[in-house]
């Protein structure tokens, strides 16, 4: 008998400065250079480099995000990694109140 899929994967988005966010994520949508990838629990394993746009995030019922431009992004089943420089002052903040 196989264990049931999770809800939520634990979603880190690192800067060279800090660590810009944590959380227990529902979903993911962030930028590659080939376009947007969702991430959702479960994701099979894929690193891929990341582009200049919005990673945007769902957490606990809203939806959150972060404007970045470049760097690397690892995915797997339970954990995305994003490695990224932010495209404005990150003391700003997230983008809140997306959804």
């Amino acid at each position: 008998m196989s264990d049931p899929m999770p809800s939520t994967f634990r979603l880190k988005v690192v800067t060279p400065r800090r660590l810009l966010c944590e959380v227990d994520a529902e979903s993911a949508s962030i930028p590659t250079l080939e376009g947007y990838i969702g991430v959702l629990p479960g994701h099979r394993p894929l690193f891929a480099a990341v582009g200049k746009g919005v990673l945007t995030y769902r957490a606990e019922g809203s939806e959150d995000g972060h404007r970045i431009e470049g760097g690397f992004v690892q995915v797997r089943p339970d954990e995305v990694v994003v490695m990224t420089e932010v495209s404005e002052d990150e003391s700003e903040g997230p983008i809140e109140g997306r959804g």
